[in-house]
């Protein structure tokens, strides 16, 4: 029988060394630098073949250094890097990062939307322009926001049916809390929209006062199974950014355990085949 590949669909790396992470200068687990290497023997222990890293600050110089990082180690299949997309010039970059080195292994962007004062950040009228750009280039875009900012995602996404959306870290519902409305609603009706995929990613974080447990997670994958189904779902381990409250094998064997239900065809589409699908990952 051909083997299964597996995808780890989101993690990051950074080198302090380079550039600083101001977002970490209070989270001293994550103030260091990371890098593929540190994460490569984390993928053997779990059997993971390839990953898509992402980007991390809304800066141009990252996404080259991504692609060179692909274009050296064959465990990295896809970037999601950041443009911006209030730039009129989106076009002309895109096909700039795609004539760089490592250019081939570009399969996305993404802006960190979740700290922008504005809810409807990715609804304004010169990002809806950019973001026609990234369709017309036949990439994908990944949506990182909180739960109240859901209803702009929403909108996005009905009115670029033709663009390919991945809804990050579902969407960051409110799981320390417990709360499931009104993300479930929300995330009802963005289900109806078949151009968007969501992220089994960046749970564990979301439960911050105390331990977190995996039955704090159950209500929420059994939700976002029900409803997007397994090929619209695709895991992601937030490494390392999952390190605040879990070990890499611990958010595997979390999401192991939570899909053990599933079909072994839906657990091969939720733990690679969605993400190669959606991302046109060159995993074979």
């Amino acid at each position: 029988m051909d083997h299964i590949i597996r995808v780890d669909a989101h993690h990051h790396v950074w080198d302090l060394t380079v550039r600083d992470q101001e977002w970490t200068r209070d989270l001293p687990a994550l103030r260091q630098s990371f890098s593929l290497e540190d994460l490569r023997p984390l993928l053997d222990q779990s059997g993971i073949d390839a990953t898509v890293v992402v980007q991390t600050l809304n800066l141009r110089e990252e996404t080259p250094e991504l692609l060179v990082l692909a274009q050296h180690n064959n465990v990295v299949a896809g970037v999601v890097g950041w443009v911006d997309l209030s730039d009129e010039g989106v076009a002309d970059e895109i096909a700039q990062l795609r004539a760089s080195d490592g250019g081939e292994f570009l399969v996305g962007f993404r802006h960190v939307a979740q700290d922008e004062a504005d809810d409807e950040w990715t609804c304004r009228p010169d990002v809806l322009r950019g973001l026609g750009d990234v369709s017309d280039a036949g990439l994908v875009y990944d949506l990182l926001v909180r739960e109240h900012q859901l209803p702009s995602v929403i909108t996005v996404v009905r009115t670029l049916p033709n663009l390919l959306f991945v809804l990050d870290h579902f969407g960051k519902p409110l799981i320390g809390a417990g709360d499931m409305e009104p993300w479930r609603t929300r995330m009802t009706e963005l289900a109806r929209c078949d151009n968007i995929a969501v992220k089994f990613s960046g749970l564990v974080t979301e439960v911050v006062a105390r331990p977190w447990r995996v039955e704090d997670l159950a209500p929420y994958v059994d939700v976002v199974l029900s409803l997007f189904g397994a090929e619209r779902v695709m895991f992601g381990s937030d490494w390392p950014v999952c390190q605040l409250t879990a070990r890499y094998a611990d958010v595997i064997d979390a999401a192991r355990e939570l899909t053990s239900e599933l079909t072994a065809s839906e657990k091969d589409a939720l733990f690679g085949a969605t993400a190669a699908r959606w991302y046109a990952l060159d995993v074979a």
